[in-house]
């Protein structure tokens, strides 16, 4: 019942953000519009992405226990426990990632100045390409793919260690019976604004969105602490959901190294609305993608050749993005309802979820990468420009000289063929890393390899299925 009613404030909050999408101004067909459409071919990446999950899930069948739970164990780079570190300092210390958080901070708010006084093109502008490019696109997939860089370039513990050494100790403390749901609101808002709002790259507009978010994050912060920081702020947990999937990590105090995915089994069961926002994740990444194509257009009753702005689809985005999320949960906690009548397991519906949702977090983070790739190799010169001329006044801060950015490896078919052989590999890698962990999970639950099988063949099938999705939504004909 609680699950219903928080999701019935999802979709509440989401029809209240249609409002502020609706806002008048000039649209952009992109969030970002240094993207380039590079459709991935349909035959051989498709069969063998879906040939080599589904051979995973084989091996997986005839694998000992014991060696998927290995395959997780990671390996130890530093000699020495490290100190024990907290997300805030006491009041009369700022330790080095505070530092670099305030540089983030003060990072953001040139950006959010120039997002109002520079150059009114998203592409030349720091604001959209900071918010669109480096951090949704770059800091999020090195966060996923390397580690928790976001301890350190978190823009808001900073100013709030400050905050606390000002005022001190936060007056409220904050409601446990909430969890994670202001997470999903804030998350699912920033989703909204990135998949329908009708201008995303305006930079005025983004301005005043992200000065507002930042504003409300900083108060919440102060009122309840980093306790806001670690359930309520959405970016910030999906950081923190992301880092699990990482390379390097801390185990036992030490700096390690490991699989795609060893923090998932190191770390403790997840509270329910935590798991959620995973599911929540990989649904949102995946109608990010859905929603371009002709398909969705078709549905929508849109000719995506006359594409008559994004004003016409912004009702339509905001019920598919949420409808995109139930069903996926929908899905989800019905195959493993299924995989633990085959298993003849007593553990309930909710634990499975907390169990297994993290399992999900390569399938959303390979989606990530592949979805992006083209974008990021466009945008990150444009990143570059901006950055050695924020407010295109003619500098050359880096010493750059004459710039130009170029899509010339769109043009060679040697470079193409890697573009997309890296595309199709993190889906599928992901897929596969996916089937791994949630095995290696199933082992410790249900203590055989066997009954660990027949817990996952059901949601094996369902990756099977979001392989071959996911390779179609990258080969699929894309209208804007």
């Amino acid at each position: 019942m609680k699950t219903i009613k928080h999701f019935a404030l999802l979709a509440g909050a989401m029809t209240g953000t249609a409002g502020l999408l609706a806002w008048p101004h000039m649209a952009l067909a992109h969030a970002s519009e240094g993207g380039f459409v590079l459709l991935l071919p349909t035959d051989l990446y498709v069969v063998g992405g879906v040939t080599a999950v589904a051979a995973t899930v084989i091996l997986l069948a005839l694998m000992p226990g014991a060696l998927a739970d290995r395959l997780f164990r990671p390996a130890h780079l530093s000699p020495v426990h490290l100190l024990p570190t907290h997300l805030l300092p006491a009041p009369r210390s700022l330790g080095l990632r505070h530092v670099t958080s305030l540089a983030s901070a003060a990072l953001l708010g040139f950006a959010l100045w120039a997002g109002q006084a520079g150059p009114r093109d998203p592409l030349a502008n720091p604001l959209p390409l900071l918010i669109w490019s480096v951090f949704w696109i770059g800091m999020v997939s090195v966060q996923g793919l390397i580690g928790n860089h976001w301890r350190w370039t978190n823009p808001w513990t900073g100013p709030a260690a400050v905050l606390r050494w000002l005022i001190g100790p936060a007056p409220l403390r904050y409601p446990r019976r909430l969890g994670h749901l202001p997470a999903l609101v804030t998350y699912l808002g920033f989703a909204a604004i990135l998949l329908a709002d009708i201008a995303p790259s305006d930079p005025a507009r983004l301005a005043r969105y992200v000065g507002l978010y930042a504003g409300l994050t900083l108060i919440l912060t102060a009122l309840f602490g980093p306790a806001w920081l670690v359930r309520g702020e959405g970016l910030t947990v999906l950081m923190r959901a992301y880092a699990r999937t990482a390379l390097l990590g801390r185990n036992r105090g030490r700096l390690s190294l490991g699989l795609p995915g060893w923090r998932v089994l190191d770390g403790p069961a997840m509270p329910l609305g935590l798991a959620l926002f995973i599911i929540v994740m990989l649904g949102t990444g995946s109608f990010d993608g859905l929603n371009e194509t002709f398909w969705w257009f078709g549905k929508i009753g849109i000719n995506p050749l006359e594409f008559p702005g994004r004003s016409a689809v912004i009702a339509s985005n905001l019920l598919g993005l949420l409808v995109a999320n139930l069903g996926l949960i929908a899905v989800f906690a019905a195959t493993l309802r299924l995989g633990l009548w085959l298993a003849r397991s007593d553990m309930g519906l909710a634990p499975a979820i907390r169990l297994f949702a993290p399992s999900i977090l390569p399938i959303a983070l390979g989606y990530h990468i592949g979805h992006y790739l083209t974008a990021a190799l466009v945008e990150a010169q444009y990143a570059l420009a901006a950055l050695t001329d924020p407010l295109a006044r003619g500098w050359d801060l880096l010493g750059l000289g004459t710039f130009y950015v170029t899509t010339g490896f769109f043009n060679e078919q040697g470079s193409v063929r890697v573009i997309f052989l890296a595309q199709a590999g993190a889906v599928v890698l992901g897929h596969i890393l996916a089937i791994l962990l949630a095995h290696a999970l199933a082992v410790r639950a249900f203590g055989t390899s066997r009954r660990a099988a027949l817990s996952q063949a059901p949601i094996a099938l369902f990756m099977i299925a979001y392989t071959l999705f996911g390779l179609w939504l990258l080969a699929s004909p894309r209208g804007v």
